[in-house]
């Protein structure tokens, strides 16, 4: 049981800085919102995973490949998080804010469901989240011999770890709303429904166009990978 938690710790810290729409939404939560409303966001967040894994672990390995592959699901939930990210744009655009609007309210039981919802949906229409779990369950499963009881401590290892590392990052991110003014609050609110409209963006290509997208990743992190290890030569050799 100790190997299969410490297997899954490193995963959890790796999960809680992956760059995604759920990522940035977060930040500006605990920003603009407070720590309740930013902890109620993730709540939401991590039940979708949750529901990505169940849905790993119980289909069938064709059904998944076929849902995990299915150039729809991109196109279908990359719109939403384009269209999501071009009204918050707007919003932004046109919102006046005064000093009330820096001063984190408290959160009532309504608002409370109504941000776990939007951190679920934000994070269940991005179909690459089930790509992942998918991932961790081929190539860690078998280690685990699929055994219900060990994915069970492996996987809340993660989620665990996951939650842990974003009451940090939400702690951080609060701190924030002491320097807030009405024109960073405006650029704040742009630059996340920009950051929304992007990704949304890349899952649409990801549907439209997937072997494109796929050469395009990859070269990426070949090119990445070059230069870390340029930087590593160059920082052996220096001395000499």
């Amino acid at each position: 049981m100790l190997q299969d938690i410490l297997s899954g710790i490193p995963l959890g810290f790796f999960l809680a800085f992956m760059v995604g729409p759920a990522f940035f939404v977060l930040l500006e939560t605990a920003a603009m919102r407070g720590f309740r409303a930013a902890l109620a966001f993730d709540i939401g967040v991590i039940v979708a995973d949750v529901v990505f894994i169940f849905i790993a672990y119980f289909s069938t390995n064709q059904l998944l490949r076929s849902i995990k592959d299915d150039p729809a699901l991109f196109i279908f939930g990359g719109s939403i998080l384009t269209i999501y990210g071009i009204i918050a744009y707007i919003k932004a655009r046109r919102a006046t804010y005064t000093q009330a609007d820096f001063e984190v309210q408290k959160l009532k039981r309504k608002d409370f469901f109504g941000i776990v919802i939007k951190g679920f949906l934000l994070n269940f229409i991005n179909i690459g989240v089930l790509g992942f779990w998918l991932g961790l369950l081929i190539i860690f499963g078998p280690s685990l011999e699929m055994e219900g009881s060990r994915l069970i401590v492996f996987f809340t290892s993660i989620i665990v770890t996951y939650l842990v590392v974003d009451i940090f990052k939400i702690l951080l991110a609060k701190r924030l709303n002491k320097k807030l003014t009405p024109k960073r609050i405006t650029l704040f609110k742009k630059g996340i429904s920009f950051l929304l409209i992007v990704f949304g963006i890349i899952l649409i290509l990801r549907g439209v166009m997937p072997e494109q997208m796929n050469d395009i990743e990859d070269n990426f992190e070949n090119t990445a990978m070059n230069s870390k290890a340029k930087k590593v030569v160059e920082e052996v050799v220096k001395p000499f």
